[in-house]
């Protein structure tokens, strides 16, 4: 009996995970359509969040359903919903992952995944092969998809900012350059975090706006500057730390070793470089790292998440030695690294 029922458990669980992105698409389109803003001033029928966001109550009610299932949001009598901790991070605030719930479940992130047999075949971008572009040329063509991917992106990094403040200790530097900084989450985090820090955001032109808008909000941005260029090209000199959160992952070695090298060039003797990064665990424990990295597979050009083996290879060849790897309470770890 004990073996016929682990069998029937597995059976049930097996079958849930293939069905996996029914659930990841009701959270996407819940959150889209905002039912979490509509339910902070307290529980609301479903009639009610139906005429809101120009649904049909009936279908509505079913995707809700589903998802108090499993924890996000809760349905009382007469098909009222109320918020839960879950449902409260699909909220349009600073610290939600609204924005990552809808980018996860963009049209293009499905499409690439849908594909995922051509990337097993090719080993080449099931993205590149349906768009005939990569990802990012195809973000810099079309601004609404670019502000998807911002808003997804910025959701990610305010999980991860705290982490990594509470885990590494920045208390020592003076000046601190975030290299692909984005929207200035992290730094802004950090600048809080350490008053006497100064920091500078460099990334593309189109991350200038919101990078100006989240340092202002966080009352950092008079001790942050802003210069935009490609990480490709030339760094910003002067520091004594680099930054680079949830960069080298999106490249294969020769790029990474391109980026690395510019930052090595950037930087003294005593400077010190930071990756962010998710660092692939040994054995066969769930990991959002390993899922990620097949992410990475079907959208990126050969990019990668990496094992500290490969990081520590990799930063070998570009002439640095890791110094230490800290974890943080998130999903990330911080890889320090000095000139070798």
């Amino acid at each position: 009996m004990s073996a016929e029922s682990d069998k029937r458990r597995n059976a049930a669980k097996l079958r849930e995970l293939a069905a996996g992105y029914w659930l990841s698409q009701c959270v996407a389109v819940v959150a889209e359509l905002g039912v979490a803003d509509l339910l902070n001033s307290g529980p609301k029928p479903v009639d009610e969040l139906a005429r809101a966001t120009a649904t049909k109550s009936g279908p509505l009610y079913r995707v809700l359903r589903a998802l108090a299932s499993y924890g996000i949001f809760t349905e009382s009598a007469d098909h009222w919903f109320a918020l839960t901790p879950m449902a409260e991070m699909l909220q349009s605030s600073r610290d939600s992952l609204r924005g990552w719930a809808v980018l996860v479940g963009s049209e293009e992130f499905h499409r690439a995944w849908d594909d995922l047999r051509y990337s097993l075949k090719t080993g080449e971008p099931a993205f590149n092969h349906l768009y005939g572009a990569s990802y990012w040329e195809h973000v810099s063509r079309n601004p609404k998809i670019a502000a998807i991917f911002n808003e997804g992106l910025t959701a990610y990094t305010s999980q991860v900012a705290s982490a990594v403040v509470a885990g590494y200790d920045f208390s020592q530097l003076r000046k601190l350059v975030d290299v692909g900084g984005g929207h200035g989450v992290l730094i802004s985090a950090v600048l809080v975090a350490n008053p006497k820090l100064r920091g500078l955001l460099f990334d593309l032109p189109h991350a200038r706006e919101g990078a100006t808008r989240t340092l202002a909000e966080a009352a950092v941005r008079e001790r942050c500057d802003i210069i935009s260029g490609d990480f490709f090209q030339e760094i910003p000199k002067g520091a004594d730390a680099y930054l680079l959160s949830a960069v080298i992952h999106d490249w294969d070695d020769e790029r990474a070793l391109n980026i690395l090298g510019n930052c090595r060039r950037a930087m003294d003797a005593n400077a010190r470089l930071l990756l962010v990064e998710a660092v692939i665990p040994p054995g066969n424990e769930p990991f959002f790292g390993k899922l990620l990295d097949v992410h990475m597979l079907v959208i990126t050009d050969q990019g990668t998440d990496r094992t500290v083996a490969e990081y520590r290879t990799l930063l070998e060849k570009a002439g640095f030695k890791v110094s230490r790897i800290v974890p943080t309470a998130s999903d990330v770890s911080v890889i320090e690294a000095l000139l070798a």
